[in-house]
């Protein structure tokens, strides 16, 4: 297997996620451009945590049918296992967004300051349905990746952005709603343009490979919930580290403008971590083939190293202040908290490329749950780390770059570990 045939299958999907995780820079840069900006940002980085919690459990739907659709008969149990989902999680969203488990979730528990609070629920009110988008895209997208359409993958995000870009944009210069809600709608309306668009780009699939029913396979809907749910479980201990870091920043030195700054912060750094986010499934698809761990291996570690230059690139140049100043329009005092976790976690995306190399690979051998042990492993360095951090009254912006370095140092290194053990039989 040759490095240039690797690289123009994950071509189109890191494009994908490229333009993806464009989106959340994008929104950032039109609410800083409206009144009460530092609220406005620091109550969509709240909403944005409850909801990627929320939407947590079907995030690995997308290497869950890459690895197990092949036919009409798996086509349709992972689909109706995507819509049991679908319904389970509009339904929590729509609970959180009632007064009183609002009051407990946003206000008790994350220690929402009240200033960002009256904000929040409007906009959670607004993302109801986004986990189901998610949900159905992902499921869709995980069948063209399964058989080699990895270009409509890119398409679709493509109108994604165009969709929330699009929104965000107009709603910024009608000036009808707040900035919450400008980021709240843009989002919802990008990923159901992308959902609709993986559910026009499918249709092919169904009328040609997946028009008949393999009698070789014989997946079940317990064999299903067997491999997914344990990338379920790691999904939400993933996601649910946004709300421990929100929760402690809350808590910390300088809250609004630290809330203010660390949606930046993370949507910059999942755009830096687009290398990475496109490589699992590209393992799990490619390691089909004769031959392809050694390929699949270089190709990882070269991305590592670009991941890392290029990171490096970008903080040891003025690059970083002009994104957060001039792109991002953001507060004085705000850019000056966000170069500081940028430069703290300039490691992130080097450790995240070589993570999803070995959970691809352990995914591929169907060992999902040392997948799962390893982000609880993650979970317990993210809670050590944020707690001595409280406890000393640490730096917030500094207390939170430290737990999500060294959590996935410590995740990257069990999976490590992990994948050179082949269990007998």
């Amino acid at each position: 297997m040759k490095q240039r045939d690797i690289f123009i299958f994950w071509l189109p999907l890191f494009a994908s996620w490229l333009l993806m995780t464009s989106e959340g820079p994008l929104i950032s840069a039109a609410i800083n451009r409206l009144p009460n900006e530092v609220v406005m940002l620091a109550a969509m980085g709240i909403v944005f945590a409850i909801e990627v919690a929320i939407e947590s459990p079907i995030i690995n739907l997308l290497a869950t049918s890459t690895a197990l659709v092949r036919d009409r008969a798996s086509y349709c149990l992972v689909r109706r296992f995507t819509l049991h989902w679908m319904v389970g999680l509009s339904v929590l969203a729509a609970v959180i967004a009632l007064p009183r488990p609002f009051e407990l979730v946003v206000v008790d528990w994350l220690g929402t300051p009240e200033e960002i609070a009256a904000f929040v629920r409007p906009a959670l009110v607004v993302m109801v349905p986004w986990a189901a988008a998610i949900a159905w895209r992902r499921f869709l997208q995980g069948v063209l990746i399964a058989f080699g359409r990895t270009r409509w993958v890119a398409w679709g995000t493509a109108v994604r952005l165009l969709g929330s870009g699009g929104t965000a944009i107009a709603l910024a210069v009608a000036g009808t709603v707040s900035g919450v809600l400008v980021g709240a709608i843009a989002l919802v309306v990008g990923v159901v343009a992308e959902a609709l668009f993986a559910t026009w780009a499918v249709r092919p699939l169904l009328a040609d490979e997946l028009s008949q029913v393999d009698p070789a396979t014989e997946l079940t809907y317990r064999d299903l919930a067997s491999f997914h749910l344990p990338l379920a479980s790691t999904s939400i201990l993933t996601l649910l580290m946004q709300p421990l870091v929100t929760a402690c920043l809350a808590r910390l030195d300088r809250p609004v403008e630290t809330l203010a700054a660390w949606p930046m912060i993370f949507q910059f750094m999942l755009l830096a971590r687009a290398i990475a986010f496109a490589l699992p499934e590209v393992v799990i698809a490619r390691m089909r083939e004769d031959d392809a761990e050694p390929a699949l291996r270089r190709f990882s570690w070269t991305m590592t190293g670009v991941s890392l230059g290029t990171m490096v690139l970008f903080v040891a140049t003025p690059a970083a202040r002009f994104y957060f100043d001039q792109i991002q329009s953001a507060a004085p005092g705000v850019v000056e908290v966000a170069l500081v976790g940028l430069l703290l976690l300039v490691p992130l995306p080097a450790l995240s490329t070589l993570t999803s190399w070995y959970r691809g690979l352990l995914i591929h051998r169907k060992r999902t749950p040392a997948v799962n042990r390893a982000m609880m492993v993650r979970l317990l360095v993210t809670g050590l780390v944020l707690g001595t951090g409280l406890a000393m009254r640490a730096s917030g912006i500094a207390t939170a770059a430290a737990a999500i370095v060294l959590s996935s140092a410590a995740e990257m290194a069990f999976l490590g570990v992990a994948s050179r053990y082949r269990p007998q039989g």
